[in-house]
């Protein structure tokens, strides 16, 4: 009894609590907009990162480099601010989903019809729509609170929207993957309140700076882990099951040397990164989730910093 009046009781608190004025709602949707686009940028910097676009070259790529990335992140600011506005206002999922492809269409608009960041599109967008709903009912911003708000708001409407059967015609590479090997992709991720970031990458970002790592050594480190342990559509996409366990394998032999407590983890970095742009191996779900991580661990350092 208590479990299935939980939900309805802690809208009914919602409701009771003051509602945020105009400016205190933009000023916050500025800020974790800002959160996320440094999250993605700081994604983008990081090196050597195996088969991945960067600063310093185009990883496995022939079609995008770190221009294409910018102009796409560039493009993705003003709705980065919107979904967080649409969770302050307690919008329903199908108003989320609609911003979602307004934003893919502004990011193929800008990088010429390549698609660089709609996973991201899909997990960052709805981690803000998460903070602006937390900040509305004033409930702490931690990891696990987040990933319980947005379960609480959306998780109905997530899990069908992962049930949804989509039309051929709007089968993307992931949507594709999943059917044919079986794997997981965003939806059913999303749906389970995005396990692949709130299970796997803001817990290996924890721990890496737990053990005194740097930030940037400490992303090396979470990526490594999402690498090793995700199924990522990206791979699956450009090199089936194979190119995957590949993937699988030279990130789990990094971490097994220390990740980057290992003296010799850069060289260990770049030789698989070597081997991925031979094989055109890319984990751009792993960035994307990484990119994911970095904003919960964002969102929740701000939290703590206005207090």
């Amino acid at each position: 009894m208590r479990t299935a009046l939980a939900p309805a009781r802690l809208r009914m608190q919602a409701m009771m609590k003051p509602r945020l004025s105009r400016t205190a709602q933009h000023s916050f949707a500025g800020d974790v907009a800002r959160l996320a686009a440094r999250s993605l940028h700081a994604e983008l910097c990081l090196y050597p990162k195996p088969g991945l676009v960067s600063l310093v070259d185009p990883g496995s790529h022939e079609d995008m480099d770190a221009q294409t990335f910018m102009r796409s992140l560039f493009s993705l600011r003003h709705y980065f601010k919107k979904i967080c506005l649409a969770g302050l206002n307690d919008a329903p999922f199908a108003r989320l989903k609609q911003l979602g492809i307004e934003a893919e269409a502004a990011m193929l608009k800008a990088t010429r019809g390549i698609n660089t960041h709609r996973g991201a599109i899909f997990s960052l967008g709805l981690l803000c729509a998460t903070a602006g709903r937390a900040r509305a009912q004033g409930t702490p911003m931690t990891p696990a609170a987040l990933r319980a708000a947005m379960l609480i708001r959306w998780g109905e409407e997530l899990a069908m929207h992962a049930a949804a059967v989509a039309a051929p015609s709007d089968l993307s590479n992931g949507l594709r993957v999943a059917a044919r090997y079986a794997v997981s992709g965003a939806r059913e991720e999303g749906a389970l309140g995005l396990p692949s970031v709130f299970e796997i990458g803001v817990p290996a970002l924890l721990a890496s700076r737990a053990r005194g790592a740097s930030m940037t050594h400490a992303r090396i480190d979470t990526l490594f882990t999402l690498m090793a342990r995700i199924s990522d559509s990206n791979v699956y996409h450009r090199a089936g099951p194979q190119g995957a366990q590949t993937v699988r394998t030279h990130a789990q032999h990094f971490i097994d040397l220390g990740g980057t407590a290992n003296a010799d983890w850069c060289a260990q970095a770049l030789a698989s990164h070597q081997a991925f742009v031979q094989q055109r191996l890319s984990p751009g779900g792993a960035a994307d989730l990484l990119a994911a991580s970095c904003l919960v661990h964002a969102i929740a350092a701000m939290e703590q910093d206005e207090q």
